[in-house]
């Protein structure tokens, strides 16, 4: 098994996907390019998740984007692997697919065309989804006898409900970029001739904030995911005073009263 460093995967190739770092950006990219499905084989889902670590860890990049190469962003899994696939490997596929959502750092997710199975499950994984109008959410493992495995069904239940999710589930019924957007599991819906423009913005945006504040937020929110209200809240209170202390909060006070734009250094 490799490990990734935080400049090791720079220069390195990987089956499935390639890697984009931008640091005077402050952005990463990583790019399924096995069109024209970009299908995602089972040993791919753990190299993405490695890859996810090392630019956790790598001090030049803000922002990670996940998008793909030609008009689909997945149309699934390699159907064939889960049955090469032995079950210890099987057992790791959620934890895989899950590695957008531990990354400490915003991560966006570009979805037009199809987003099916693994493609849609990794998206939700992300902190943010901008779908173009030609996008399509499915999760279609009832055609095969199966279910959602790496927690697609888990992860929509938690933003539709439950009668949407099993609409989507147990139909296997595909979902528009722009119904996704009325049901709430999206961010944006925009033309597919500004996917691009429009997830650019969005990392222009979160890189004017606080990296500090960035990574508390996000921590904060997944954590409360479960939570009871009152924990959920007193949780908030406990970060909220830490990041008083910060020097990055200081900055902001400063900026504020200055009238001028904050510099944030993530301290």
């Amino acid at each position: 098994m490799n490990t990734y460093t935080s400049e090791q995967f720079l220069n390195d190739e990987f089956d499935g996907f390639t890697v984009e770092v931008d640091t005077a950006r402050e952005r990463a990219d990583i790019i399924l390019g096995r069109p024209p499905y970009n299908i995602i084989a089972m040993s791919q889902r753990e190299t993405l998740r490695q890859v996810f670590e090392a630019l956790d860890a790598h001090p030049g990049v803000r922002v990670i984007v996940l998008r793909a190469q030609g008009e689909h962003f997945s149309s699934g899994g390699d159907i064939r692997g889960f049955l090469e696939a032995s079950p210890e490997h099987v057992s790791k596929l959620a934890w895989n697919v899950a590695a957008p959502e531990r990354c400490s750092k915003p991560v966006i997710a570009a979805n037009r065309g199809y987003t099916f199975g693994v493609g849609f499950e990794l998206s939700l994984a992300c902190d943010f989804r901008i779908a173009s109008e030609t996008a399509r959410y499915a999760l279609p493992e009832q055609n095969l006898g199966q279910i959602p495995g790496s927690g697609g069904s888990a992860r929509l239940q938690k933003m539709i409900g439950i009668a949407r999710t099993k609409h989507m589930v147990m139909r296997a019924k595909r979902v528009s970029g722009q119904q996704a957007y009325d049901w709430g599991f999206i961010t944006e819906c925009v033309p597919d001739a500004e996917l691009e423009s429009t997830v650019d913005a969005l990392v222009d945006e979160l890189r004017r904030f606080s990296p500090l504040a960035q990574r508390t937020a996000k921590k904060l929110i997944n954590d409360n995911e479960d939570a009871p209200l009152k924990v959920a809240i007193e949780m908030e209170g406990h970060c909220y005073s830490r990041l008083r202390s910060s020097a990055d909060f200081k900055e902001g006070v400063e900026a504020f009263h200055g009238k001028r734009p904050a510099v944030f250094r993530g301290e």
